[in-house]
């Protein structure tokens, strides 16, 4: 019986002719001359590049501002939950990828089922503040066991070779390194978030959440995408094309 074959680096040297080297994932990832380069591309199509972040954060904005105006939180939630509809329907029509908008609609969605259920505008913020907790321990935990989430980013981008080894980035300290200095952005990040919107929330200062969701939202997540960016564009770690294992 033949011997098990060993799942391939796609950044280990490659033979200079076969089947290696017309592999896509091998000629996609050895044209990166830094782990910074790698990385910036891998998290831009992870987000689904400017569109998909804008149109995953404009549906929460209108709800903050429709609640700010109107004090309303059903014409709230419904403002929120048409502008996700509007995006998913020119997704469509442009046959173009649908996962980030569904992605922003299933949020909207959570949040209407927490504020309709207790009858509080305020408890619409609760499920963003309990991923912002979550996210907090998942990347402290995965970043001190040297497992980091971005790591992760980076595998899953090259599905063939994920699904023969998920962790076959581990085997270059650089990734490692980079992606723990990625995750403590937005560790910082997130421990200002619940820092300023936990007490908001158990004072039930509605509007106060309102302002502080949409400060906190996309213009303190453009602040991290700022910071780690130039991580990125900074950073020269080179890649280690003969690493063996982690």
């Amino acid at each position: 019986m033949a011997a098990e074959q060993e799942p391939a680096d796609p950044l280990a040297p490659q033979p200079a002719s076969g089947d290696a080297e017309g592999r896509p994932e091998t000629r996609d990832l050895r044209r990166y001359s830094t782990v910074e380069e790698l990385l910036k591309e891998k998290l831009s199509e992870a987000i689904g590049g400017w569109r998909g972040a804008v149109e995953s954060a404009i549906p929460t904005l209108l709800f903050a501002v429709v609640w700010s105006v109107r004090r309303d939180l059903r014409e709230a939630l419904l403002a929120a939950g048409a502008a996700a509809l509007v995006f998913l329907v020119l997704r469509v029509l442009q046959r173009q990828d649908v996962r980030f908008i569904l992605y922003a609609a299933a949020g909207v969605g959570i949040s209407a089922f927490f504020a309709l259920r207790s009858g509080r505008a305020e408890d619409a913020f609760l499920p963003g503040m309990i991923q912002n907790a979550g996210l907090l321990v998942l990347l402290v935990v995965t970043n001190l066991l040297r497992w980091p989430v971005f790591g992760f980013v980076v595998g899953v981008a090259e599905p063939e070779v994920f699904a023969q080894d998920p962790t076959w980035w581990r085997k270059h300290r650089g990734i490692i390194t980079v992606a723990c200095r990625l995750a403590w952005v937005l560790v910082a990040l997130n421990v200002v978030r619940l820092g300023i919107m936990v007490p908001l929330y158990f004072a039930e200062q509605v509007a106060a959440l309102a302002v502080a969701k949409v400060a906190l939202g996309w213009p303190a997540y453009l602040v991290a995408l700022t910071a780690m960016g130039a991580i990125l564009v900074r950073g020269r770690t080179p890649i280690d094309t003969t690493a063996a294992g982690s």
